[in-house]
């Protein structure tokens, strides 16, 4: 079977499980991935535009939180929500672009799994969240130490895909105006990117699904341009 037919139906089947009841719980280890990957866009953000990123939460629920302090303006504070909601694509597409061949896909995991690490020592502060990242980065690092490069290619599309496609883990959360952690009401990402810019809250959830979504068809099509086969 062709490497990208592979993707597909497991990429689908992820998106779908996503959508069922029990669908979170049964993928818990990439529904706290894509979480993680969303706080860290966040914190990354602000680090870019030259504030500072303090810590990373992830709580056992599936959420989250980045705290960041600073003083942005307007676009800067748009900014950083969008770096939350896009943080899962861009990482997703980076690994999608970075691992074309499968020669390099070992080496990939294992510099993941370092980045991993690195990320748990500097920013990651509960204890919960400190033994995901640990057990992730871990996984990640047997992996490139045992799989094959076919086989390792294959983990890291999979992997790349779920990210590109983690705005399906919570539909709901894009086109809200309000998000609950632990049991505390904040806004969205989308309605603080409305509140610092312009148009309403759903307008800039469609367009991260839809970025997402393109993006996403991008990289499968980079990813099958290697013709690689399993």
């Amino acid at each position: 079977m062709q490497a990208r037919t592979r993707l597909f139906l497991a990429t689908s089947a992820i998106v779908t499980l996503w959508q069922l009841p029990y669908g979170h719980q049964l993928l818990y280890p990439l529904t706290l991935l894509a979480t993680y990957a969303h706080e860290l866009g966040h914190g990354l953000t602000a680090l870019l535009l030259g504030f500072e990123f303090d810590q990373l939460v992830l709580h056992a629920d599936g959420s989250g939180q980045a705290m960041w302090h600073g003083q942005p303006g307007r676009v800067a504070t748009a900014a950083i929500a969008a770096g939350g909601l896009l943080g899962p694509t861009v990482a997703g597409i980076s690994l999608l672009l970075l691992s074309r061949t499968p020669r390099f896909a070992r080496a990939l995991l294992a510099t993941l799994a370092l980045l991993m690490a690195l990320s748990m020592a500097w920013w990651v502060r509960n204890a919960f969240g400190q033994f995901f990242v640990l057990a992730w980065a871990a996984s990640l690092g047997l992996a490139a130490r045992f799989l094959s490069g076919r086989s390792a290619a294959f983990l890291l599309h999979l992997i790349a895909t779920t990210l590109c496609l983690a705005w399906f883990s919570d539909l709901d959360y894009l086109f809200s105006a309000e998000a609950v952690v632990i049991g505390a009401r904040y806004p969205s990402d989308s309605a603080v990117i409305a509140q610092a810019l312009w148009l309403p809250y759903w307008f800039w959830g469609g367009a991260v699904a839809l970025f997402s979504l393109a993006m996403t068809v991008f990289g499968i099509h980079w990813v099958s341009r290697t013709g690689v086969s399993t």
